[in-house]
């Protein structure tokens, strides 16, 4: 063969071989809602019933045309049978939009069991999602052993259990109010490739405790309003993965932030942005003036907190640190504690591993008292902001953080 029929057989095989080469631009997904799940224990059906259908409502943050739902079963001690799940857009207590219901599927099959210490994603289905919609997930649990369930304990928000494969249905006849979230892990949407998510991860002053239930009143809720409200940051929706009494290095309610952090920070879909709000538990409780256990530094705090920046980072995650708010006047306050406070907020105001600060302890403070809460940002407990000192904290944010 000459060296022109050699060529031209080369060129022969290009087409055969150009398929191989161009890869389908992945769908990108990214979180609008979320919750962290922690352990309740669950030996006589207190918690969840079996053969019961759960109808959980939550607000998302950005809206889009295709969603997707992840359900947890990682804390729990024994295969989750889902029976049928759906969603729908809430019209108000157990009603549901029936023309918006769609049928959830978990690789086509209308019901999944998921292993103990797992979580499953169902299969996308069409819906058309607005920003800040109040969304139902509705779930059959059918008759099965349920001894620990993942749930997240303080939702703040009213969702309904009844008695039943009621999963269809417009509204629950006879409906039992619960104020948690279980099994319900996320809901994700389909969007374009410039869409991202900010995940809080923090302690109940991120979880919204003392902040009034069904008002969406938290400052995550407060950062979601504003970002959808500006044009640079319309694109950005919020996870909050906030667990309240939660502590950096030693589990109590729900494991420590470093041993949930992959699953509830780097596993969430779409993030860009990480914030962190926590350790005034550990400080709490190291430092009591009552009974003190599960003792730690302010140099042990700082080195955790470097670590969550770090694996952030690692995954291509801009982190945020929110300095901690006063606690001046809480049961579990002390000037030793202080000390600590004060040391970890000037490391997150100084660092160079962070991208960025929001100063919460500026924003709450008593101008005259800095070390106690201002009044309206107290909710009395002089731990906890109430609704008014959440909006102060949310307002206080500078959305340039997050047109980077």
């Amino acid at each position: 063969m000459n060296l022109r029929s050699k060529c031209l057989a080369a060129l022969l095989l290009l087409p055969a071989l150009t398929p191989l080469a161009v890869a389908a631009a992945p769908d990108h997904w990214v979180g609008t809602w979320g919750a962290s799940p922690l352990a309740v224990a669950n030996a006589e059906g207190k918690a969840v019933a079996p053969d019961t259908t759960l109808r959980e409502i939550v607000r998302v943050s950005l809206g889009g045309p295709l969603v997707r739902v992840s359900f947890s079963n990682e804390l729990g001690l024994d295969p989750l049978t889902i029976g049928a799940a759906r969603i729908a857009l809430s019209t108000g207590k157990t009603e549901v939009q029936l023309p918006t219901a769609n049928v959830l599927t978990f690789g086509g099959q209308p019901s999944v069991t998921i292993p103990a210490g797992a979580m499953v994603l169902s299969d996308p289905v069409a819906l058309k999602l607005p920003p800040f919609a109040d969304v139902a997930v509705s779930i059959y649990l059918p008759a099965q052993p349920m001894r620990q369930v993942s749930a997240h304990q303080l939702a703040l928000q009213t969702s309904y259990a009844a008695a039943g494969n009621v999963v269809g249905s417009k509204q629950f006849d006879d409906a039992k109010e619960i104020y948690n979230w279980p099994f319900v892990k996320s809901i994700e949407v389909k969007l374009p490739a410039d869409a991202a998510a900010i995940v809080t991860i923090g302690d109940s002053i991120t979880d919204g405790a003392k902040s009034t239930r069904d008002t969406n009143s938290r400052w995550p809720n407060i950062l979601a309003r504003r970002l959808q409200a500006n044009k640079k940051t319309a694109n950005l929706a919020v996870i909050n993965e906030a667990i309240s009494g939660n502590r950096v290095l030693h589990d109590q309610a729900g494991p420590n932030a470093l041993a949930r952090f992959d699953r509830d920070v780097l596993a969430q879909a779409g993030v860009k942005y990480l914030i962190f709000l926590e350790s005034i538990n550990d400080i709490g409780h190291a430092t009591t003036p009552l009974k003190r256990d599960d003792l730690v530094t302010a140099d042990e705090l700082i080195a955790a907190l470097g670590q969550m920046a770090e694996r952030a980072h690692t995954h291509g995650i801009k982190v945020i640190g929110a300095t901690l708010t006063p606690y001046t006047g809480a049961g579990y306050s002390s000037p030793e504690g202080e000390a600590m406070r004060q040391a970890i907020n000037k490391w997150i105001r100084t660092t160079n591993q962070l991208d960025g600060v929001i100063d919460f302890d500026k924003a709450t403070q008593d101008p005259a008292n800095p070390a106690v809460f201002a009044a309206a940002a107290d909710s009395g407990d002089h731990l906890h902001p109430a609704d008014g000192g959440y909006k102060i904290m949310g307002d206080f944010i500078d959305l340039k953080l997050f047109e980077k």
